[in-house]
């Protein structure tokens, strides 16, 4: 029953459950007023509280004795490199830095942007930054010059801090250039920029802008922790795939730290001095959340891993640093382990590495599907939790609470909501539905801690995009439904459903009754222009590496599978198999934009692909398709 009284307590007393959550944080100046409204009329946590996300993640701990404990795991496969940062060097290290950017005339609310790769100095100016109360966005290193010329228009950094250069599995890049272009692009002109020189490629500095990390800080006087409002702004992380303007999803410093350190051991069940790794990257929501924050804040020791899944050297690099540093949870996108499953379908590589150490396995970042869940599940011999959230939450809205009541496991499903988190499924007319019926998927105001209160100078678009679709609410633009058990299951975005001859058709449970094909190694199904029906469906296939099979019996299995799943009324009868499916850095796979090229429309390549060469094969496949 723990988690059935923690949620209900969570929905129906929120102000008293989340004070007991507070509590547990080293506070300068503990809240009294639990739960207020500010002027937009937005629920926000912890109002009068006074505190420091450094303070609690660094600052604390060692005044704790725990300096001697690691705090940062580095490891880098393709620079050849690995630290162990102990919680009292990190703490050196930062207060130093926040010192420099002080020097740099860094005050309270300013913003620093910072465009990294995966480096413990990133690590470092996130948290410099917290410790001196200004405000970070985090850019992905390696962001073409537009998109970031854009983003400092947008947040109007005081400060650049970057490196020379970011390190791919065959090639580096150079960021120093793009850095340049963008600030000369941009109407905003940071006053500074600060540069981490990493010797594979030494960057050109201009006297008088530019600074070097390492000379900057090696005589600066370390800094002491800002006080800051609960409500104060700790950073700024903008969505991917913008156009114009970036929506830039701000985050508090009092409901994050909260949430932070709760869901650490209430959904991930990890304790002081544990190892989690989450594989993603400092850039999106995951890095900030699971990377750095949370489990420095819950005082564990995290992973930063400069690699990939596969590649850096083999589809064994996972199990290498699982086992390298007894990592206890493992958190990262399905996309990854799709990539090991492609090379590695028996999971020979495990054999050479001891996970006697890992636990649990989380995923998150993409629907989860059962194929890829089963594999998981049946290799390591361990839970593996699907859950769900996104950058605007910035932790779990449903998942399976392992620190509270771990629950069994449904292939597909997101488990349940976690507290705080009041999830409906709704119709078009904002009423709820009953079990098995497939909605859109929203949460009832008020947001738990660590949701977003606005996005960054313009609070009318976080209105009109969150709040405004149903009263009351905040929409998720997701779809989904709720089983007779209450568990959750997420298919996809509700712009991903697709309306054959007046019937509405989720491309998500196609692509899993795919998925379960032997021969798949990833799919995905989207929606093309059809005179007669509207749209049709068309499955895009990426096969597995060892997989023989002729294209014809391919296409036949595959319809069959989706007619006896689902039915005739889906209409699928096209198969193409490619030779990648184009994605984002995080991991989702570019269904709009493939819609788009399917149908002959003009696109856009996002800003956050992470392959813009899978784009043009993949035209020329779709175009020869719609030849015939």
């Amino acid at each position: 029953m723990a988690y059935r009284d923690d949620y209900r307590r969570s929905i129906e007393e929120p102000a008293a459950f989340w004070a007991e959550q507070a509590a547990a944080l080293d506070w300068f100046t503990p809240p009294q007023t639990v739960l207020g409204r500010d002027d937009n009329g937005v629920d926000r946590w912890f109002v009068d509280g006074e505190l420091n996300t450094c303070h609690l993640a660094l600052d604390h701990h060692v005044a704790q004795g725990r300096g001697g404990q690691v705090a940062v795991y580095y490891d880098s496969p393709v620079a050849g490199a690995k630290r162990a940062i102990t919680y009292a060097d990190l703490q050196r290290e930062v207060a130093r830095f926040a010192g420099a950017l002080a020097a740099l005339g860094v005050n309270k609310g300013d913003r620093v942007l910072i465009y990294m790769p995966m480096v413990p100095e990133a690590v470092v100016a996130m948290l410099a930054c917290a410790r001196l109360g200004a405000i970070h966005s985090v850019v992905f290193g390696g962001f073409a010059a537009h998109e970031l010329a854009v983003r400092i228009d947008d947040a109007q950094p005081v400060v650049v801090v970057s490196a020379s250069c970011g390190i791919e599995v065959d090639r580096v890049i150079p960021y120093k250039p793009l850095l340049d272009a963008a600030i000369d692009a941009a109407a905003h002109k940071p006053a500074h920029t600060v540069v981490l020189q990493r010797p594979q490629a030494m960057a050109d500095l201009q006297a008088g802008r530019d600074f070097d990390w390492s000379a900057l800080t090696r005589d600066a006087e370390p800094a002491p922790c800002t006080p800051v409002l609960a409500t104060d702004p700790l950073y700024i992380l903008y969505t991917s795939g913008t156009t114009g303007r970036p929506k830039g999803v701000v985050r508090d410093n009092g409901g994050h730290a909260v949430a932070m350190h709760y869901s650490m051991k209430a959904i991930y069940d990890m304790n002081p001095g544990e190892v989690f790794w989450a594989a993603s990257d400092v850039g999106w929501v995951v890095g900030h959340s699971y990377i750095v924050y949370a489990p420095l804040i819950a005082g564990l020791s995290t992973v930063l891993y400069e690699g990939k899944p596969v590649r850096t050297p083999d589809a064994g690099a996972f199990w290498r640093v699982v086992s390298e540093y007894r990592v206890k949870a493992l958190f990262a996108a399905p996309t990854a382990f799709r990539a090991i499953r492609k090379e590695d379908p028996e999971g020979r590589c495990l054999a050479d590495y001891d996970l006697s150490c890992l636990k649990t396995l989380f995923m998150a970042g993409e629907r989860l599907d059962p194929p890829t869940y089963h594999w998981a599940r049946d290799l390591l011999g361990v839970p593996v939790v699907d859950h769900w959230w996104q950058t605007e939450t910035g932790w779990a809205i449903c998942g399976n609470p392992m620190g509270i009541e771990p629950m069994p496991t449904k292939a597909g499903s997101a488990t349940v909501p976690a507290p705080g988190f009041d999830v409906r499924i709704l119709d078009g007319r904002g009423e709820s539905l009953g079990p098995g019926e497939q909605g859109s998927v929203a949460i009832k105001l008020p947001l738990p801690p660590g949701c977003l209160p606005t996005v960054w100078g313009n609070f009318p678009r976080f209105r009109d995009g969150y709040l405004s679709t149903y009263a009351g609410y905040y929409v998720s633009g997701d779809g989904g439904y709720r089983d007779e058990d209450g568990y959750v299951f997420i298919m996809g975005r509700t712009d991903d459903v697709i309306n054959v001859a007046g019937h509405r058709l989720s491309t998500g449970e196609m692509e899993e009754v795919l998925a379960g094909h032997p021969a798949v190694a990833e799919c995905a199904v989207i929606g093309v222009h059809c005179a007669l029906k509207g749209q049709k469906p068309l499955g895009l296939i990426l096969l597995r590496d060892d997989a023989d099979i002729d294209p014809k019996q391919l296409r036949d299995e595959l319809v069959a599978r989706v007619r006896q799943e689902i039915g005739a009324v889906a209409s699928f009868k096209e198969v193409l198999v490619v030779p990648r499916l184009p994605k984002t850095r995080s991991g989702k796979i570019l269904r709009k934009v493939l819609r788009q090229i399917a149908d002959g429309e003009d696109y856009a390549v996002p800003s956050t692909i992470d392959d813009p060469a899978s784009l043009p094969e993949l035209a020329r496949l779709l175009a020869e398709r719609a030849a015939g």
